[in-house]
């Protein structure tokens, strides 16, 4: 979508965990110590921020709204914890409101989900059955999108997502 769609821009998210090889602050993501993320917290800098594996990462508000009042459109890709903050924040924030659209993906079965960890080969039994009860969790979460899209292939998901985009840039949103 980032390359196919001008003036569509993805949501640098912040984080505390390291730089991977190749990534770059500011790009990839906003790096912060665990102390600055600490305080940006606390001084409500934040649309949405989760612990996720001893790690924090969220969603900056200067980001988003530097890049609204740009009249960018924005991609942001997030989980269901920070989703629903999103959400909320939506409801509270005219900048926000009538401008932001969620999508679910899901597997078509959390069939699907075992077969990927275990062909990663990464995870033992234990740890694969632990993600497979969060993923049943949070695959409930979909009533709360705009939309859900049950992942097929790379091309048929792209196709969907463009979609979407497009059907949302015509949508009239004029308050009567």
């Amino acid at each position: 979508m980032l390359a196919e769609v001008a003036g569509l821009q993805r949501i640098v998210t912040a984080t505390t965990r390291s730089p991977r090889s190749g990534e770059k602050d500011g790009v990839d993501y906003y790096f912060f110590s665990r102390a600055a993320f600490e305080a940006k917290i606390e001084a409500g800098d934040f649309f949405e921020w989760a612990r996720v594996h001893d790690q924090l990462y969220g969603c900056l508000k200067s980001e988003v709204k530097g890049k609204l009042a740009r009249n960018l459109d924005l991609l942001l890709n997030i989980d269901v914890q920070g989703a629903e903050t999103f959400r909320r924040a939506v409801k509270s924030d005219p900048d926000l409101r009538d401008r932001v659209v969620t999508v679910f993906v899901t597997p078509e079965s959390t069939e699907v989900i075992r077969e990927r960890l275990e062909s990663r080969g990464q995870d033992g039994p234990e740890e694969i059955e632990r993600r497979l009860r969060n993923a049943r969790d949070e695959i409930r979460q979909w009533v709360h999108y705009d939309y859900c899209l049950v992942s097929g292939d790379r091309e048929s998901d792209f196709s969907s997502i463009r979609s979407i985009f497009q059907a949302e840039k015509l949508r009239n949103r004029h308050k009567r």
